[in-house]
C-alpha cells in the first residue's frame, strides 16, 4: 500500500488526462476545480463523483458565472474579444484559434459547446440550481441554448438537479452545524467536565448507597407491576356487563387494530394472569437469592473501596482510548493508500455511437499514432479510472481484509491490555492482607509493567481468537449486503443463522477472555489454562455470577443514564438560555440541539468509561472472592482475604482475625 498508493487521488479530482487538480508544483496549482465540457451527458451526481463523466473533464480556477455557446462566442470574438477570452479558460489548455470551424471544435471537442452558470461543490463545477415560485431555474431563466442549434429545458438537468440541491441542502445545514461547534466548543468541553466530574461522585457515593439504590429499584418494580395486575382487574371488572366483551379472542379473529383486543375481558384477564406470574417469580427470587444478593451489593461497595484506594485507575480508559485511535489511524490511513493503489486507465472516448474502438483502453502516449483517430474522427484517449490488471491489483480486496483483521487484532489487544492491567492492579488489593496497607506502590503502573513483560502473548492470543470470530462476522454481512435481492430464501435463513451464531460466539469469546484475562493478573498462567480455570470456576459459582452481573449492569446503567441524563438537562436549559444567571454567557445558535446532543453523547461515553473500570474491579473482585471460598477455610493457617461486610453476609467466622 505504501508503494503503490497515492491519497491525492482521494484529494484531488482528476481530469482527462490523469492529471490532478490544485496539485502544487505542477500546471494545474492554481485551478482546483474539475469542470465538465457537456454536463447533460451526466445521469446524476453520483456518476460525476464516483465514476467518469462521458465528457471531457479540464481543471480550471473558477466554475462559469453566465450562459453562453461557443457559436456566439466565435461569431463575435473580432469585436468581443472580452467574451472570447472568458470562454477560452474552460478550453483545453493552450486552444487558442478562434477561426477553427464550429464542426471541427465540437468533434475534436477543444472548447465546450456551452458553459452554463455553475458553483463548485466537492471541487466540481455543477449547475447553479435553484426554484423560482416552484419552477427549477439556472440562473433565474428556465431555457438555455445548447450550442448545437438547440433550446434545451433546464429541466433536461433535473435527474442532477435533485441529487445536487439535495447534497447542497445538506451542505448548508453542515455550515451552520460547523458554525454551532466553532462557538460552543468550549461550552461542550465544561459539560464533558461536570460530566466527568458527576461520574467520580457517583462512583464514591456507591460505595454508601449501592443497596439503597438496588433495593429501591427492586421494590420499585415491584410496585410498577403490582400496579399493573390492579389496573388490569379494574379493566377486566369495568367491562363486565358491556356488549361483546364476553367474546373470546379466537372468535373475532385476527385483527389490524389492535385495539379491538382491548374491549376484551379475556385480554385483560390474561394481563393480569402474565403480570401475577412475573410479580411471583421476582418475588420468590428475592427470596430464594437474597444472600446472594446480598453478596453482589457487598461486593459493587467493596469496588468502590478499592477504587478510591486506587484512584489512577480511574483515568486509565484514556491510554485505551489513546491505543485505539493510533489503531483506528492506522487502519484508515493504511486502507486509503490500499484504495488509491491502482495505475490511470486510460479509455477510447468517441462521439460516434458506432465507433468500435470505444470504451477500450489506450495509451494516451501513442494513441495518436494509431488507426483510431482515422477510423472515429474525435475520439480522444481519456482518463477513465483508477485500476489496473496486475496480480497485486487483483488481489486489493485480500489486502483490505488482511488490513482490517489486523485492525481487529490490534483494537482487541489494547483493550485485553487494559482489562489485564486493571485486573492485576484490583486483585493486588483484594490479596493485601492489611488494607490498605499491604496494596504494593504504584499498583497500576506495576500491573501494566507486567501485562507488557509477561503476558503479551497471552493477550495476543485472546484477541487473536476474538479477532478472528469478528472478521468472521464482517465477510458474513458483506455476502449478505453483496446477495441481497438475488438470494433464495433458504441462502436468507442460512445466512441469518450464521450471523446470529457468529454473533453469540463473539459475545461468549468475550466474556470468557475478560475473566481469562483477570486470571492471567491473578496467577501468570497461559492463556488457555486461565480461560478453562475462570470458566469452570464460574460454573462453580453460576448462580451467584448471574445475580452479581444483573445487579452490576443495573446499577452502572442507571449511573449513565444519571449523569448523561443531569448533564443534558443542564445543557439544555443553558442552551436555551433558561438559565438567568448565565442567560448573557449561552451562545447564539442555529441549532441547539448540536451542542446539546454532543454533551449527552460525550457525557454517556464519559460515564461509560469511568464504569467500565468499575465494572472491570468488581468482576475482578469476585473471581478473587470465589477463589478466596475455595482456596482457604477461615483458619489460621488459611484466613479468608475477604473483607468483614463479606464475611458477616457469609455467616463465616474468620478464625485468624486481621484488619479488613
Amino acid at each position: 500500500a505504501w508503494v503503490h498508493g497515492d491519497p491525492r487521488k482521494v484529494i484531488y479530482p482528476t481530469d482527462s488526462y490523469g492529471q490532478f487538480c490544485g496539485q502544487k508544483d505542477t500546471a494545474n496549482e492554481n485551478k482546483t476545480i474539475l469542470f465538465y465540457f457537456n454536463i447533460l451527458k451526466c445521469a446524476s451526481p453520483v456518476v460525476l463523483i464516483n465514476l467518469q463523466c462521458p465528457t471531457t473533464q479540464l481543471c480550471v480556477s473558477k466554475c462559469p458565472d453566465r450562459f453562453a455557446t461557443y457559436i456566439d462566442v466565435q461569431a463575435s470574438y473580432r469585436y468581443k474579444p472580452d467574451q472570447w477570452n472568458y470562454f477560452r479558460q474552460f478550453c483545453k489548455p493552450g486552444f487558442n484559434n478562434p477561426r477553427k470551424s464550429v464542426a471541427q471544435v465540437l468533434r475534436d471537442e477543444d472548447c465546450p459547446s456551452m458553459i452554463i452558470p455553475s458553483r463548485p461543490f466537492l471541487k466540481r463545477c455543477f449547475p447553479d440550481f435553484s426554484t423560482k415560485n416552484g419552477v427549477l431555474t439556472v440562473a433565474n431563466q428556465t431555457t438555455f441554448r445548447d450550442g448545437r442549434g438547440k433550446t434545451r429545458n433546464v429541466t433536461d438537468l433535473r435527474e442532477a438537479a435533485n441529487g445536487i440541491n439535495n447534497v447542497l441542502d445538506a451542505r448548508s445545514v453542515g455550515v451552520k452545524i460547523f458554525e454551532d461547534y466553532a462557538i460552543s466548543w468550549y461550552w461542550i468541553l465544561i459539560g464533558l467536565f461536570i460530566a466527568m466530574i458527576v461520574s467520580l461522585l457517583f462512583l464514591v457515593l456507591l460505595r454508601f448507597t449501592a443497596g439503597v439504590l438496588f433495593w429501591i429499584f427492586i421494590f420499585g418494580v415491584i410496585g410498577i407491576i403490582g400496579y399493573g395486575i390492579w389496573h388490569c382487574y379494574w379493566e377486566y371488572d369495568h367491562l363486565k356487563g358491556i356488549p361483546g366483551s364476553d367474546l373470546t379472542v379466537y372468535d373475532i379473529g385476527f385483527q389490524t387494530d389492535f385495539r379491538v383486543y382491548l374491549q376484551l375481558r379475556q385480554t385483560w384477564l390474561a394481563f393480569m394472569i402474565l403480570l401475577c406470574i412475573v410479580e411471583v417469580i421476582i418475588i420468590l427470587m428475592l427470596i430464594f437469592l437474597r444472600n446472594r444478593i446480598r453478596i453482589a451489593i457487598a461486593l459493587l461497595k467493596e469496588g468502590s473501596r478499592a477504587i478510591g484506594y486506587i484512584m489512577s485507575t480511574l483515568f486509565y480508559p484514556i491510554v485505551t482510548f489513546i491505543l485505539i485511535a493510533i489503531c483506528i489511524s492506522y487502519w484508515a490511513v493504511t486502507a486509503v493508500f490500499l484504495a488509491t493503489s491502482g495505475e490511470p486507465v486510460y479509455k477510447v472516448m468517441a462521439n460516434q455511437t458506432l465507433c468500435k474502438y470505444a470504451n477500450l483502453t489506450c495509451d494516451p502516449e501513442t494513441f495518436n499514432t494509431t488507426n483510431v483517430t482515422k477510423l472515429c474522427p474525435g475520439a480522444q484517449c481519456t482518463f477513465a479510472f483508477y485500476g489496473g490488471e496486475s496480480l497485486y491489483h487483483k488481489y486489493i480486496f485480500i489486502f483490505q481484509l488482511a488490513n482490517a483483521f489486523v485492525f481487529l487484532w490490534l483494537v482487541n489487544f489494547a483493550i485485553a491490555l487494559g482489562q489485564c492491567t486493571l485486573a492485576g492492579a484490583f486483585a493486588s488489593y483484594y490479596w493485601a492482607s492489611r488494607k490498605p496497607a499491604d496494596i504494593p506502590l504504584w499498583p497500576l503502573f506495576s500491573s501494566f509493567g507486567r501485562a507488557i513483560r509477561y503476558h503479551t502473548g497471552s493477550l495476543a492470543f485472546g484477541a487473536l481468537i476474538l479477532a478472528i470470530v469478528q472478521l468472521i462476522r464482517v465477510i458474513l454481512e458483506y455476502l449478505d449486503h453483496k446477495l441481497k435481492g438475488t438470494q433464495n430464501s433458504f441462502t436468507r435463513f442460512l445466512l441469518c443463522c450464521l450471523k446470529c451464531c457468529f454473533w453469540c460466539l463473539e459475545k461468549f469469546l468475550k466474556f470468557i477472555n475478560r475473566n481469562a484475562y483477570i486470571m492471567i493478573a491473578i496467577y501468570g498462567k497461559n492463556f488457555c489454562t486461565s480461560a478453562k480455570e475462570a470458566f469452570f470456576l464460574l460454573m462453580r459459582n453460576v448462580v451467584r455470577v448471574a445475580v452479581l452481573d444483573k445487579v452490576t449492569d443495573f446499577l452502572l446503567f442507571l449511573g449513565k443514564i444519571l449523569v448523561a441524563g443531569g448533564v443534558g438537562v443542564l445543557a439544555f436549559f443553558f442552551f436555551t438560555q433558561r438559565i438567568p444567571i448565565f442567560a448573557q454567557e449561552a451562545p447564539m445558535l442555529n441549532y441547539y440541539w448540536v451542542p446539546l446532543l454532543t454533551v449527552i453523547i460525550g457525557s454517556y461515553l464519559v460515564a461509560h468509561g469511568f464504569f467500565s473500570v468499575y465494572a472491570m474491579c468488581v468482576d475482578t473482585l469476585f473471581l478473587c472472592f470465589c477463589e478466596d471460598l475455595e482456596r482457604n477455610d477461615g483458619s489460621t493457617a488459611k484466613p479468608y482475604f475477604m473483607s468483614a461486610s463479606l464475611h458477616r453476609i457469609l455467616g463465616k467466622k474468620e478464625l485468624s482475625p486481621k484488619k479488613a
